[in-house]
């Protein structure tokens, strides 16, 4: 009995204890600074002077970059580093023999000219009536050849 009576008392005082710590830490001024009170809208705006314009003048407007051409975006695609030549493994291992095909001069750079050219006798093979334009038959032609896939995987 005796012993429950001495920690019914030291549980009171535990409490007693914790909420004395609590109500002194709850006096204490913040340490957090209170906010600045809000300006005014008006105290940040510039304020024109009476001979001022209505208006001021228009911005600039920017340069307008060039468009590239369908066979320069397709060039720049493989063109990685753009250093304006296109290296064989810039090309793609699986495409090496058109890589060859492009590469008229055979020093494993293809330029701009040489992918142009070599597109151009492609178009021009094409075309079988000369008029410059393709048909929707004339354009199937341009496509690769499918590459026949074996039947098993043996």
């Amino acid at each position: 009995m005796q012993r429950m009576f001495i920690g019914g008392v030291a549980a009171l005082l535990m409490a007693g204890g914790g909420l004395l710590v609590w109500q002194t830490m709850a006096n204490q001024p913040s340490l957090i600074p209170a906010p600045p009170p809000p300006a005014s809208i008006s105290d940040k705006l510039p304020v024109a002077g009476p001979d001022a314009p209505p208006f001021g003048l228009a911005p600039p407007t920017p340069p307008e970059a060039p468009k590239a051409s369908r066979e320069e975006m397709r060039f720049n695609r493989y063109d990685r580093n753009k250093d304006e030549l296109i290296s064989r493994l810039e090309m793609m291992g699986s495409r090496t023999k058109a890589f060859k095909a492009l590469d008229s001069d055979g020093n494993n750079l293809l330029t701009f000219e040489e992918w142009a050219a070599a597109t151009g006798q492609r178009f021009a093979s094409a075309d079988g009536n000369k008029d410059l334009l393709l048909t929707r038959k004339e354009f199937a032609r341009t496509r690769p050849k499918p590459v026949p896939r074996p039947g098993c995987r043996c």
